[in-house]
């Protein structure tokens, strides 16, 4: 699936803002990239509600695969630079991906 500007633009405003960096990202992750990742995840799907602490945990784990899975992207529950893509886009869109 192609995402028409998937990447947030020059001049746009990011909806989460802990960091600019994409790494990727796995079960006991941490740091500001799993920060901005949870932000995304809460503001891509409904009733999602997850700490933004910056814990790759289970529950940050349990909503990467759904969010995969709802995209119709790889579910393995990574964040790589496809899901980065998706989850910028459906974080900045105006609906929610599930």
């Amino acid at each position: 699936m192609s995402l028409p500007g998937s990447a947030v633009g020059h001049g746009s405003v990011d909806v989460c803002n802990y960091t600019k960096l994409r790494p990727n990202l796995r079960l006991d992750s941490s740091g500001s990239a799993v920060q901005q990742a949870q932000c995304y995840l809460n503001n891509s799907m409904t009733d999602t509600n997850l700490a933004e602490d910056g814990d790759f945990g289970s529950q940050t784990d349990a909503a990467v695969r759904q969010f995969q899975q709802c995209a119709g992207i790889v579910v393995d529950g990574l964040i790589g630079s496809q899901t980065w893509s998706f989850l910028v886009f459906w974080a900045n869109s105006n609906t929610s991906v599930c």
